[in-house]
């Protein structure tokens, strides 16, 4: 595991509890500190072991005897907990697309079945 990939993750974890906690801070240590409360106990030991692996990262002999399995099931759990928070907004989205989606088809099968009519002298 480089050390893009887990800046990857980190920057991922990093936004994800910005735009859905409100963290505040330059890095994902400061944004876990920032919200540590509103974290359960699995999430926020889960965020420290992507922070103490971003330290890691950048010295290369370090780098390599970091556990990838931990590292990315820390990214998982953070991850799980983190993406659905926006549920209500994803759902609103659906729905809306939904409903222009049906909309769209109202308005095709509605003039085909003007044009039929038309054409058949039905009008």
């Amino acid at each position: 595991m480089g050390p893009e990939k887990i800046n990857q993750m980190v920057g991922q974890v990093s936004r994800l509890l910005a735009q859905r906690l409100g963290a505040k801070g330059p890095t994902l240590e400061a944004r876990v500190a920032s919200r540590a409360r509103a974290l359960p106990r699995k999430v926020r030991k889960a965020a420290l072991v992507l922070v103490d692996a971003e330290r890691k990262a950048h010295a290369p002999k370090i780098a390599r005897q970091l556990d990838a399995r931990r590292v990315e099931g820390a990214f998982a759990t953070c991850r799980d907990y983190l993406e659905p928070l926006g549920a209500a907004e994803r759902l609103r989205a659906a729905a809306l697309g939904l409903a222009s989606s049906i909309a769209v088809i109202v308005v095709i099968v509605g003039g085909t079945l003007l044009a039929a009519m038309v054409w058949t002298g039905a009008i």
